[in-house]
């Protein structure tokens, strides 16, 4: 993680001060344009006309400075001036030295320097280069071998937790875990990075890599250059192969029922025509579905349906064909700073404690997860990410039945990450952090403001007025840790909210542009509108949006107050009075352990009750000490309950995790993706169906859970041309974890 204040924006600041036009002003300081100034360090620069002010905003510094003031305020503190913004020709100029004497003052506390580098950072860019050199060097590499993901390798367990609550050095060596692409054969090798030497070189039969960047541009020229396709294009009234936009997607498996065989590297290509809109998406060429090899860079075969015209009504989805009365200013000010600290790639806030990184596959992986209780930092979470996902679509059409995407395993949804726009994708008050990455020809590659990390207002933390007495309430403030992937035409946007009582939410929104097909109905009065509906609901003029799932599986590494874990249920219900009196019911807790992996992989029922309980640790009423989980909190659209398949389809070979809302495994570092570390193409499942086959015990265990929710998507004209985001919302809560309300303290601070 690079920090956009740091070294590199400082660095770009200083080149621009050195290469400005200069003005000497009594001949005391060199003075440069304030506004270019600043804004090439990655300042915002706001005027204020009747305070007869400036606001600067730099991620966690706060600046208002007034012309000719010898002072300046940062985040709420005076900080002396050497030399005062000055005007001159209507222009407002500052000292040379501004930067440096404002946003290196120390008064901005929001980033502090790592003396302990933690065991769980991110690559480096030089290691990973380093990585790459030393696999390069090895006598198994060959020229063309590409890389579908260069990351760390963890250190033990056990070793990380000691540093993270003790800072007790890591012993282990500083390692790589490098996946390879050699044609369609994949090896995965570990690097000992401080001894420069490849620790193992493993060929993996019969699995699929991901899908590749470079893979998409050989798909376009694939197309591009095939003669047989643009006949194909013709029969669709498209006569110019140059204006078709090509979608490569994967091809699932269905033994052998497509034609198809497992042990190609195929993909299947969907096309749009680009009208000049903007949004090729709204112009799809139905019923036309070319197979590329990828190893022999041609198209195999072409299939082909009923020929339907493409939709052509201009459709742009960027407001471009709109006139909007434009919004009065919003802002979100932190007039004294931030109230977190980053260090390194640790983030402190509140009570919280916790390690963030980003990783090609998953995107962020937050890690040795703490909270201070009264002065003692208690285990919660050792590692916490998305496990996996699933797109499956409802349609059996020749351009439908095969979309199933598994957006993170097979395309690698960190490597997709989405650069986050400042007051848009997030709040003003976002501190955006840069990434590094290894591309596919094992060049780091960084990306800017690939993670927000902002503190919001959620409403009350909790409010009693006490009839003739003084009101008591609290506001809930929330840490937020948002990454957003774009995957084709859906953009995903996760969010991890840290509150203050001790809650974990998980926030997961989809955004985007629907994929939809081509019809011939243009309204529901049609002939043909029942069939083309069959599967979708008509949100346009001759464009159906398909009927689909949103299927999200995160891997929740929970050690609740330790590694002693065990899943407990508590089921509510209706039991006879026994007691006397006028009653005949009662509500009792049916509680009871769920003892084997088998046992705990199970569909949610919103009306009970399970934990992740420590039965080794009490709070001061005897409780054992808990977390609930809770995998649908809520949403915008159906819940997911399972994939909508039935029982006897291929996917269900290769996929389990969709299906039930709840798993539970024994930890095992190898275990690390709900739908298998090869999910492309697979032929069965090598993910939570076979982590718990041999159906582990999870009592008193180091146990992981995986939490699936999601939503069935029925599409509506009101996400159409673009989706409004619609989320979907996950909860781990503190049960019987403390010992009283855990945000009391607040009330006391704002009373006062």
């Amino acid at each position: 993680m690079t920090l956009t204040t740091g070294k590199k924006a400082l660095t770009l600041a200083i080149a621009l001060l050195t290469s400005t036009a200069a003005l000497a002003h009594g001949g005391e300081a060199h003075m440069v344009p304030m506004e270019k100034t600043l804004k090439a360090f990655g300042a915002d620069v706001q005027w204020d006309d009747y305070a007869q002010m400036f606001t600067l905003l730099k991620d966690g510094a706060y600046v208002k400075v007034k012309p000719n003031a010898h002072s300046a305020i940062v985040n709420g503190k005076t900080l002396q001036l050497a030399v005062p913004v000055i005007f001159k020709d209507k222009t407002a100029y500052i000292s040379d030295g501004f930067i440096n004497e404002v946003f290196q003052s120390g008064l901005d506390q929001t980033f502090a320097v790592e003396k302990k580098p933690h065991p769980l950072n991110s690559l480096s860019a030089d290691e990973i280069t380093k990585a790459v050199s030393i696999i390069q060097a090895a006598p198994g590499f060959k020229p063309g071998t590409r890389f579908t993901e260069i990351s760390l390798h963890e250190p033990p367990k056990d070793q990380v937790w000691d540093f993270a609550m003790s800072g007790k050095a890591v012993t282990d060596a500083r390692k790589a875990d490098v996946i390879m692409l050699n044609g369609a054969h994949i090896i995965e090798g570990v690097v000992d990075l401080n001894a420069g030497k490849v620790l193992a070189w493993q060929p993996i039969p019969g699995a699929h890599g991901m899908v590749l960047l470079d893979d998409f541009a050989s798909v376009q020229s694939i197309i591009n250059g095939s003669a047989e396709f643009a006949e194909a294009l013709k029969k669709h009234g498209v006569s110019d192969p140059k204006k078709v936009i090509t979608t490569p997607l994967t091809v699932g498996y269905f033994d052998g029922k497509d034609g198809l065989k497992q042990d190609q590297r195929l993909l299947k290509v969907v096309s749009y025509l680009d009208v000049g809109d903007g949004n090729y998406w709204a112009h799809p060429i139905e019923n036309l579905v070319a197979v590329v090899d990828l190893e022999q860079k041609k198209i195999i075969k072409i299939e082909e349906g009923q020929v339907i015209p493409v939709p052509m009504n201009p459709r742009p989805y960027d407001g471009r064909d709109r006139n909007a009365a434009p919004l009065k200013p919003l802002d979100i000010v932190e007039p004294e700073g931030k109230n977190y600290t980053i260090t390194g790639d640790t983030v402190h806030w509140q009570n919280w404690d916790f390690h963030l990184r980003l990783n090609s596959r998953v995107g962020p992986i937050l890690s040795t997860v703490t909270y201070n209780d009264g002065g003692t930092r208690r285990k919660i979470m050792y590692e916490g990410s998305l496990g996996g996902m699933i797109v499956p679509y409802g349609d059996p059409d020749v351009g439908w039945y095969f979309k199933a995407y598994l957006d993170a395993g097979d395309y690698g949804m960190g490597t997709l990450t989405s650069p986050i726009a400042r007051g848009k994708d997030a709040p003003g008050n976002a501190v955006l952090l840069d990434e590094t990455l290894a591309d596919y020809t094992g060049k780091p590659t960084t990306i800017p403001h690939a993670v927000a990390i902002f503190e919001r207002y959620a409403g009350p933390e909790y409010k009693h007025q006490e009839m003739g007495q003084p009101n008591v309430s609290t506001e809930r403030r929330e840490l937020v840790v948002r990454w957003i992937s774009t995957v084709g035409n859906y953009d995903y946007i996760f969010d991890w909210v840290f509150h203050q009582n001790g809650t974990i939410g998980i926030d997961a929104g989809a955004t985007g542009i629907e994929a939809v097909k081509g019809v011939q109905a243009k309204t529901m009065h049609d002939a043909t509108a029942k069939d083309d509906t069959r599967y979708g609901t008509l949100i346009d003029h001759n464009i159906v949006g398909t009927t689909h799932q949103h299927i999200y599986n995160f891997r929740l590494d929970l050690d609740v107050d330790g590694e002693n874990n065990r899943l407990v249920a508590l089921d509510p219900e209706v039991k006879p009075n026994t007691a006397g009196g006028p009653r005949t019911s009662t509500m009792q807790i049916n509680q009871y352990d769920i003892s084997t992996e088998q046992q705990a992989a199970q569909k949610f029922d919103p009306g009970t009750i399970r934990l992740l309980s420590n039965t080794r640790k009490e709070n001061r009423m005897g409780n054992p000490v808990s977390y609930q989980i809770i995998p649908y909190a809520g949403g915008t659209h159906p819940v997911a309950t399972g994939a909508k398949f039935a029982p006897d389809e291929w996917i269900y070979h290769r996929l389990s995790f969709m299906d039930k809302q709840l798993w539970v495994t024994r930890y095992s570092p190898d275990e690390r993706y709900s739908e298998g570390k090869y999910p492309n193409r697979s032929a069965h499942d090598t993910g939570l169906g076979q982590y718990i086959k041999d159906n582990q015990a999870l009592d008193n265990s180091d146990d992981v859970v995986w939490m699936t929710t999601g939503t069935t998507h029925v599409a509506r004209a009101e996400e159409w041309p673009i989706m409004p985001t619609e989320w979907v919302h996950a909860l781990l809560k503190p049960w019987n974890f403390f010992n009283e309300t855990p945000t009391l303290a607040e009330a006391g601070k704002q009373n006062k």
